[in-house]
């Protein structure tokens, strides 16, 4: 059901930059930018969202001839493909399954291997990263209320973070805790 080679590079990185968009750094950027309650045009253009190019380089933690793009698909696609109004959306990115079943658990831990990954894209240390994820109070408030003082998003981040770090040192791909990887068929609706 999965052709990551099907993709057309304009479709991958809009879904990259999907992705980009909706992780916790680029949302701390737009955060410095902003004086008030409006996001004006000439704000947005000056937002940092990684370049086109950046998508088709080497994956730095992916130890194989994986690009960037390559590796963000996956988790995209299964974040955003939730129901069949997005077919199409899904066809164009290579996959000709159904839709993904919605789990709350694995829809965690795909978020958080895109917000540790767009962290070392951008170029941040563990320390800058913690510092970030500490600026977002309400999710701190509501992880520590849900589990028992844990701020498990930040937690989860830094230890990915230090996972994708420890592969870029010795050259051992990534294992991502997904069970199954992303974008699996098994965590697929049953066909129509």
């Amino acid at each position: 059901d999965w052709s990551s080679d099907v993709c057309s590079s304009d479709l991958t990185f809009f879904a990259a930059l999907f992705a980009n968009a909706n992780s916790f750094v680029f949302d701390f950027t737009a955060r410095q930018k902003i004086g008030g309650t409006h996001l004006n045009f000439y704000i947005v253009e000056q937002l940092p969202a990684l370049p086109p190019e950046a998508y088709a380089q080497p994956c730095a933690w992916s130890g194989q001839n994986q690009t960037l793009q390559a590796w963000l698909l996956p988790r995209v696609l299964e974040l955003t493909y939730t129901a069949w109004d997005l077919e199409a959306f899904a066809q164009d990115c290579g996959w000709s399954g159904p839709p993904f079943r919605w789990d709350e658990e694995r829809r965690f831990l795909l978020r958080c291997e895109l917000d540790a990954a767009f962290f070392h894209l951008y170029g941040l240390s563990r320390e800058d990263t913690a510092y970030i994820m500490d600026t977002f109070p309400i999710v701190r408030r509501k992880d520590e209320e849900k589990y028992n003082g844990d701020y498990r998003t930040k937690r989860v981040i830094l230890e990915i973070y230090d996972a994708l770090a420890a592969s870029i040192k010795t050259g051992k791909p990534y294992q991502t805790r997904l069970n199954p990887p992303p974008a699996d068929p098994a965590c697929c609706h049953p066909p129509r």
